[in-house]
């Protein structure tokens, strides 16, 4: 994986991360209800569970890419068709930064939980990785590569839930976060868009 690829990579690693939905709110809350250390520890605990699934993303998809080209071709496209669905609904989103998410007081160790099952548990989140990652793997991807990518995705979206505990205490910051989550929608959307563009050509050529 050049350089170039790896900053698309992260770059739709991160704006995913950014925009708005439950994992967010989760995280949020646990630092408003229970301080730095539970937002800290729902914020790791999130990005394990998303470099979880990236590595047995990759994994699964290695195997196909050696076993069924065909296969993996039809999972590209279907994979770049799934980004475009994404890109649009991110283009057409209303939402806005939750500010609670419960009224459920963790401790610690709930927060790590709640913040590692509401990303490994979400399917959505599956669908994803696979048609992300189905658009950076081919035949000779090596394990370094492989590994890098799944470490992307999880230290990413770690780092990024991280910033927002440490910055949720301060109110300016976060409402103005909250006023540009539309504006980062748009741009996740358009670059969604993009790179499903990107793919199908180079998957059909």
């Amino acid at each position: 994986m050049d350089i170039a690829q790896w900053l698309s990579l992260f770059s739709i690693c991160l704006l995913g991360a950014m925009s708005p939905g439950p994992s967010l709110a989760v995280v949020i809350n646990a630092a408003l209800r229970g301080g730095r250390s539970h937002g800290l520890a729902a914020a790791l605990a999130h990005g394990l569970g998303v470099g979880l699934y990236g590595l047995l993303t990759v994994v699964g998809l290695a195997v196909l890419v050696t076993r069924s080209p065909a296969l993996f071709l039809g999972l590209q496209l279907a994979g770049a068709a799934y980004l475009v669905y994404l890109g649009i609904r991110s283009l057409r989103s209303q939402e806005t930064l939750p500010l609670h998410a419960g009224e459920v007081k963790f401790s610690s160790r709930g927060a790590a939980i709640s913040g590692f099952l509401v990303a490994f548990l979400n399917p959505k989140l599956a669908v994803f990785m696979l048609a992300l990652f189905a658009q950076f793997l081919n035949p000779e991807t090596g394990p370094t590569e492989k590994a890098i990518m799944a470490l992307t995705v999880g230290f990413t979206d770690a780092g990024w839930y991280c910033l927002m505990v440490v910055l949720v205490s301060n109110k300016a910051f976060f409402d103005s976060l909250r006023r540009s989550s539309q504006a980062i929608d748009r741009v996740f959307g358009v670059i969604l868009i993009l790179l499903a563009a990107v793919v199908t050509v180079r998957a059909l050529a």
